[in-house]
C-alpha cells in the first residue's frame, strides 16, 4: 500500500512539473497601451493556460531595461513602438526566425522573417475643440505663420499652448521629427520654439495637459490615444495634416535567448488571431491584419511623407542633439 501511494505520489508530482514546464511564463515588453497588453495577456492565458509576466513602458524605458537585464536577459516576446527596433535587433542577430501562419494577411511590408507588426499608429496634431483656438490642419499652423488666405487668422493664438512628445522618449515622435526635419531641416521646430510650444515629455504626458484644457494641440500625438480619449466623449480630435505624416508599424518579435520559445510562438500566434487583432482595433489601433475591421482612419486614407529610414535612423544622434538644443537642453 505505501509502495503504492508512494508510486502515486511520485506521478502527481512529476505530472505537475511536467506541466509547468510545458507552461512556463511567457515574458513580455512593451510599448504599447496596458490595456491592450492586459486584453491580450488575459485572452492568451484564458486560451492556452500559459501565463504572461509583463513589462509595459515607454520605448526608452524598454531598451533601457533590456540593456540592464544584458547579462540575464529574461524577456520572451518583444513589442516596440519603432520598426527600427525590429530592423536594429535583426542586424545584431537576436531574433528567432518565426512566421505565423495568422500572418497570412498581415500586409508584405508590416512583416519580416523574424517580426511582425501588432498593429499601427499614425501621428497628428491632437487639438482640444474647447481650447478656443482655431482648429489646425496643417503642422504650420501651430508654429507663429499665418494661416492659410481663406482663414482669416494667424496660429499665434495657439502661443504658449503647444506641447511636443520628446523625441527620446518615443520612437513615434523621433521617426516623425526626423521626417520632417527631412523637408525643410529643422525650420519648423524652431517656428515651434518661437512660439512658444515645448518639449513635454513622452506621448501620454505630452496630451494630458491638453485634454485638461491648459493646452490647446499636442504637436506629433499618437493617434490612437487621442481617438479613444475622444471616443470617451473627452473633448479632443486628431488631424492628420493633408500635407503628409508617418505610420508607426510595432513590431512584435522573439527574441532568441528566450528559454520558452515555442509559448512564445503561440503567443504571437493569438497576437495575430481574429481575438487578438479585435482586441488590437478595439484600442483604437490600426489592426496588422487587412481583414480585421477598425472605426478609424486607415493606412489608405492618409498622405504619408517620404523618407529614408535608414538615413533616418543613422542620424539619430544629430536628429535629437539639434532638438535638444532648439529647446534648451544640455
Amino acid at each position: 500500500m505505501l509502495k503504492s501511494l508512494k508510486s502515486i505520489t511520485f506521478g502527481v508530482v512529476a505530472a505537475a512539473l511536467m506541466a509547468s514546464v510545458a507552461h512556463a511564463d511567457v515574458t513580455v515588453y512593451t510599448a504599447g497601451p496596458q490595456s491592450l497588453i492586459d486584453k491580450l495577456s488575459a485572452g492568451f492565458t484564458k486560451q492556452t493556460g500559459i501565463k504572461v509576466n509583463v513589462f509595459q513602458a515607454t520605448t526608452g524605458k524598454v531598451m533601457a531595461r533590456i540593456e540592464a537585464e544584458a547579462a540575464n536577459p529574461v524577456v520572451d516576446v518583444l513589442v516596440s513602438a519603432s520598426w527600427d527596433t525590429a530592423t536594429d535587433f535583426a542586424k545584431r542577430g537576436w531574433h528567432v526566425k518565426y512566421s505565423s501562419p495568422n500572418a497570412a494577411k498581415v500586409p508584405d511590408f508590416l512583416k519580416t522573417e523574424s517580426a511582425v507588426a501588432q498593429g499601427i499608429s499614425a501621428l497628428g496634431i491632437a487639438w482640444n475643440t474647447k481650447s478656443g483656438t482655431p482648429k489646425p490642419t496643417e503642422w504650420a499652423d501651430l508654429t507663429s505663420k499665418e494661416y492659410t488666405e481663406w482663414a482669416d487668422l494667424t496660429s499665434k493664438e495657439y502661443k504658449d499652448l503647444v506641447n511636443i512628445p520628446d523625441p527620446a522618449q518615443s520612437g513615434s515622435s523621433f521617426e516623425l521629427t526626423a521626417a520632417l526635419a527631412g523637408q525643410d531641416g529643422f525650420k519648423l521646430f524652431n517656428d515651434l520654439k518661437a512660439n512658444g510650444a515645448i518639449i513635454a515629455g513622452a506621448n501620454a504626458d505630452a496630451l494630458n495637459p491638453v485634454l485638461q484644457g491648459a493646452k490647446a494641440a499636442v504637436f506629433g500625438a499618437v493617434d490612437y490615444i487621442t481617438l479613444a480619449a475622444k471616443a470617451k466623449g473627452e473633448s479632443i480630435d486628431v488631424i492628420f495634416p493633408a500635407s503628409g505624416t508617418v505610420i508607426a508599424p510595432r513590431p512584435a518579435m522573439i527574441l532568441n535567448w528566450s528559454k520558452n520559445q515555442d509559448d512564445a510562438k503561440k503567443f504571437i500566434d493569438y497576437m495575430l488571431s481574429d481575438e487578438g487583432q479585435k482586441a488590437v482595433a478595439d484600442e483604437m489601433l490600426m489592426p496588422a491584419r487587412a481583414d480585421i475591421p477598425a472605426n478609424r482612419p486607415l493606412i489608405s486614407d492618409l498622405k504619408l511623407l517620404k523618407y529614408d529610414t535608414a538615413t533616418v535612423y543613422g542620424k539619430r544622434k544629430e536628429t535629437l542633439a539639434e532638438i535638444s538644443k532648439i529647446y534648451g537642453g544640455k
